[in-house]
């Protein structure tokens, strides 16, 4: 007996797909053939939602670009997204630590386990942005498929409390967590495959996203030129010949010619593509970057 109607009142992300009503009696092929027909849908409904998506780029790139900072902040699966975007800002576009902080209930330890009724306390979520000295000045993003978790709730009503930016990520229509942000991206994936799993459709939509609003921010913040990576940390030697690549790509300059460069610059990537663009040394090359806020269009202009 399927009793689909008995979930019809609930939020999208909990409600039975009745698509997936026999799962556990498909095929191993039909089974990843409806998972991928599923997942297809992710982008077309992300579609719908871009102008909202662009208007949070805008706010985290005028707040970045003010001295702000920007905190994620989410608990179970989207707490976990939330906190590898972060952690993923600091090699690729060399972000300061504290530039972008993601902030899972329950802390640390539940990036691998379960914290129980961590995600329940909206107390916890106002004091996780208290005791990172959350101003004014610095923006949160709310993240939750269901739209309507405690801790997260805390966390965006203490933003307007202190009249901070904010916005939020949803997976539900009309959420409290939409009702609570000035912006917010809902994202209506719909019921999942295995119903009630948010980090499957759901999970892969605020991956997306995430991956967009970062992205989108750091390419108006001069940390990209072209469609490169400059600012990347070449921390391991898959990354030091990225770096020499991307010196050679943009300056048509031999490799080893390149890695003089960035070995001149103490490999920061974006001071060497200066150097060969523009015919300076490395000091000059540093302070021009300075001058024009780590811009290289300007600093080579």
């Amino acid at each position: 007996m399927n009793n689909t109607h008995s979930s019809t009142n609930l939020p999208p992300t909990e409600q039975r797909n009745p698509l997936s009503n026999r799962l556990d009696q498909l095929s191993t092929i039909e089974m990843v053939t409806l998972m991928n027909q599923l997942d297809a849908q992710v982008p077309q409904v992300i579609a719908g939602v871009l102008p909202q998506i662009a208007q949070v780029v805008d706010e985290i790139t005028a707040t970045l670009s003010a001295g702000g900072r920007l905190f994620y902040q989410g608990a179970g699966t989207s707490g976990r997204l939330a906190v590898l975007d972060a952690a993923e800002l600091i090699p690729t576009f060399s972000a300061p630590p504290d530039l972008v902080i993601g902030l899972l209930a329950g802390g640390p330890a539940a990036m691998i386990h379960s914290i129980e009724g961590a995600e329940d306390d909206e107390a916890l979520g106002r004091q996780d942005l208290i005791d990172h000295q959350f101003s004014a000045q610095d923006m949160v993003i709310g993240i939750a498929a269901s739209g309507r978790t405690p801790y997260v709730l805390g966390g965006l009503r203490y933003a307007t409390e202190v009249g901070a930016r904010s916005a939020a990520i949803v997976c539900n229509p009309h959420s409290p967590m939409a009702a609570a942000a000035p912006i917010a991206i809902e994202i209506i994936t719909g019921p999942e495959l295995l119903t009630g799993s948010t980090r499957l459709k759901a999970g892969s939509a605020q991956k997306m996203v995430l991956n967009m609003v970062s992205t989108c921010a750091m390419v108006k913040l001069g940390k990209v030129y072209e469609n490169l990576m400059v600012d990347v940390q070449p921390t391991n030697s898959k990354l030091r010949q990225r770096a020499t690549r991307i010196v050679a790509e943009i300056t048509g300059l031999e490799p080893a010619v390149a890695a003089t460069l960035l070995a001149q610059a103490n490999w920061q990537t974006k001071t060497a593509v200066v150097m060969g663009l523009a015919g300076v040394n490395a000091a000059e090359a540093t302070a021009r970057l300075q001058a024009s806020k780590g811009r290289v269009r300007e600093a080579i202009a």
